[in-house]
């Protein structure tokens, strides 16, 4: 991406894909390609340099929507401050129900908090379904469950119960984000706070 830029003001953002006429000259789209930095700035296009140092990971996080200034020579694309995405349910205010948007107390938009423990309880489903014939084997022909299947059973449903505990606890965001977050341990493996489910 780059930028033109005139009497010290971004007055154009260009993709370098085509041509431009600045007063009454034409360059060919060749000089994003065939012309040097420093040749560009000389007739006012400078290639944008991207700030993301504010930018956060948008699975928990509300960027903004970048800004483009011209400082010292140079156009540098910013974000401005992110916003946390709720984590907890939002719910319908009794000024909302006066406006007829929906009832006082009931839920208008789920947080991070119910979407992330519905996704732990769909992964324990599909883990659990993958066992689930020597229930219906056991059920049908009495035929005895091996102890190892009752045993992982018993371990997928034991830390589903601890990763929604663990997420229905997290204070804020940045909490949730954490839990979330792979770091690699001393003896190299990588893990997250959250631990993950038992498999097969």
């Amino acid at each position: 991406m780059f930028a033109l830029v005139e009497s010290g003001s971004i007055t154009q953002m260009l993709g370098g894909n085509q041509g431009i006429q600045i007063g009454d000259l034409k360059y060919p789209k060749a000089i994003y390609t065939l012309w040097t930095e420093a040749e560009r700035n000389a007739i006012g296009i400078y290639t944008v340099e991207y700030d993301d140092s504010n930018r956060k990971d948008e699975q928990w996080y509300i960027n903004t929507n970048q800004s483009y200034a011209f400082a010292d020579n140079k156009v540098t694309a910013t974000y401005g401050t992110a916003t946390a995405k709720s984590h907890a349910d939002t719910l319908w205010t009794a000024e909302d129900e006066d406006n007829e948007l929906g009832t006082e107390g009931e839920v208008a938009t789920r947080g991070l908090k119910y979407n992330l423990i519905q996704t732990v309880k769909a992964q324990a489903a599909n883990e659990l379904a993958k066992t689930d014939w020597y229930i219906t084997r056991k059920s049908e022909k009495n035929t005895a469950i091996p102890s190892a299947i009752t045993t992982h059973r018993d371990a997928v449903r034991s830390k589903q119960a601890a990763m929604e505990t663990a997420i229905t606890n997290a204070s804020d965001t940045p909490a949730l984000e954490t839990l979330y977050t792979f770091t690699r341990q001393d003896d190299g493996s990588v893990t997250r706070p959250l631990g993950e489910l038992p498999t097969l």
